[in-house]
């Protein structure tokens, strides 16, 4: 792929240096805009609680819609992002997106109404699609070839942290404060960022990209997932009502149409070309059971804590804390192990400790201790993360090769969005987390533990895809290969 790119600074021919300050630049910018959406998106979960009591939210359906509506365009969109960026310039399209979120990162903080946060969110993760691919592109356009690893592996290591941070910053915030703080707290960045950005980091585009965008597919994607992701949350509230049933229905129709103009589009923004390594094909399925359980487990464990066991918004955050913990400390050696043995041990054996550790959630009842219950579940649920992510993402990406890495990379982060998107809306229903129980201690013990098996099974499902559907590809590796250069899954989605 050719790149029309003009560098500023310190740049020589071939791109910035890492260890420049043009470079230093460069990475202060992407990172800027790519962790204030990580932080956002982990921060939000542990002020649900408090936003449901401000706004009187009389069902948990109110709560699923601050995190859905955000993932829904966040999901939908985020493919487009990357043709958009290759067509009219990756700096332009990423400070678009960075100046967006912050803007309805304002209107969340100054929302009156449960209904206006959800638009604000919606909103915002039109932002979150803008940016978050174009941070990645700035850098694989910026740096020198030779730094590229390295600058990727920092943003990698940089945005993980803000992540980390994510749930411990948005409890401190919510207690000492308000949860509106929670989204101000986005505006100074993005001031920083734009300021950097357009001063310092160079534009970049792909001249031979296509001409055309696929917008029929991405209203169709919109419509689909709007409507079922609709049908499935306000069905615990609305029941099988007439609305409901339509939404749903047109919700199907209009994924159908989607897939149907994928396959005959000719500037498709999911080309089905990428489908035609089986290998890719089966990660992607182990991607949907993976994050569909985290998606859950990560909007009910916040609220559980909170509801039933009493915990502030910040015990609440900051006992998720190992999780991230593991995954920043043991990723990048799970990354290296799997490149030398092959992915299909870890991704076979991670799913599963994953489900033990949900398992061990089942134990935890009103008026229990952190260090009995709490930790053991979250530390195991670590492990098996920190064992399967690295593997996968980097299984995903080098199964579509070299010439379609954007897209692969693209196609997995919104398969894992979507799968969280559709938790979300269907496991509370299925474990009968419907109406007012989310303010029912007693029933939302119950309604938790049955989402618990539901969530542990979908992992351990994802174990059981690996064996039967990932193969080791070592016989077929380059020496290149073999000797340690590789792709690592450092953009795998956020958590």
């Amino acid at each position: 792929m050719r790149e029309d790119d003009t560098h500023v600074g310190d740049s020589g021919p071939e791109g910035v240096a890492l260890r420049s300050a043009a470079g230093r630049r460069v990475l202060a910018a992407t990172v800027g805009g790519s962790g204030m959406a990580f932080l956002d998106s982990t921060a939000v979960n542990v002020a649900l609680p408090t936003i449901g009591r401000e706004f009187g939210a009389s069902s948990l359906s109110g709560l699923q819609w601050v995190v859905n509506g955000y993932m829904l365009t966040l999901a939908a969109f985020i493919l487009l992002s990357g043709s958009l960026g290759d067509r009219y310039g990756r700096r332009r399209l990423f400070l678009l997106g960075v100046v967006w979120f912050a803007v309805a990162s304002a209107l969340c903080a100054g929302a009156v109404t449960l209904p206006m946060l959800v638009v604000a969110r919606i909103a915002q993760g039109v932002g979150a699609a803008l940016l978050t691919p174009g941070s990645l592109a700035l850098i694989e356009a910026s740096f020198r070839r030779a730094d590229r690893a390295a600058a990727i592996g920092a943003w990698s290591g940089l945005t993980g942290i803000a992540t980390a941070v994510g749930p411990f910053l948005g409890g401190w915030l919510v207690d000492a404060g308000s949860w509106r703080a929670i989204f101000l707290l986005n505006l100074p960045p993005a001031v920083a960022v734009v300021v950097v950005a357009r001063r310092r980091v160079a534009e970049s585009r792909n001249p031979d990209a296509a001409r055309r965008l696929d917008l029929v597919g991405t209203v169709l994607a919109v419509a689909g997932l709007g409507g079922l992701t609709y049908a499935l949350i306000e069905a615990g509230a609305r029941g099988s009502s007439p609305v409901v049933l339509a939404t749903g229905v047109t919700g199907l129709a209009a994924l159908g149409a989607f897939v149907a103009v994928e396959r005959t589009g000719s500037h498709p923004m999911l080309p089905p070309r990428v489908f035609a390594s089986p290998q890719f094909t089966a990660a992607n399925l182990v991607t949907v059971t993976v994050y569909a359980a985290l998606g859950a487990v990560f909007f009910l464990l916040v609220i559980y804590l909170q509801v039933a066991l009493g915990y502030s918004a910040l015990r609440a955050g900051a006992a998720t804390l190992p999780v991230t913990a593991l995954m920043l400390v043991l990723s990048a050696g799970s990354g290296r192990l799997a490149q030398r043995i092959g992915p299909r041990t870890q991704m076979s054996v991670g799913p599963v400790v994953m489900a033990g550790g949900l398992l061990l959630m089942i134990r935890i009842d009103p008026g229990d201790g952190y260090l009995a219950t709490v930790l053991p579940s979250v530390v195991v649920l670590g492990l098996g993360l920190a064992t399967t992510v690295a593997p996968l993402t980097a299984t995903a990406l080098a199964a579509a090769g070299e010439r379609y890495a954007g897209v692969a990379s693209g196609v997995n982060n919104t398969v894992a969005r979507t799968a969280q998107l559709a938790a979300v809306a269907v496991i509370p229903l299925a474990a009968g987390l419907t109406g007012d129980t989310y303010a029912d201690p007693t029933a939302f013990a119950a309604g938790f533990h049955t989402a618990m098996l539901i969530t542990a099974g979908l992992a351990a499902g994802g174990g059981v895809l690996a064996v039967v559907t990932i193969r080791d590809p070592l016989a077929d590796r380059a020496p290149s290969a073999r000797s340690g250069h590789h792709q690592c899954g450092v953009d795998a989605p956020p958590l």
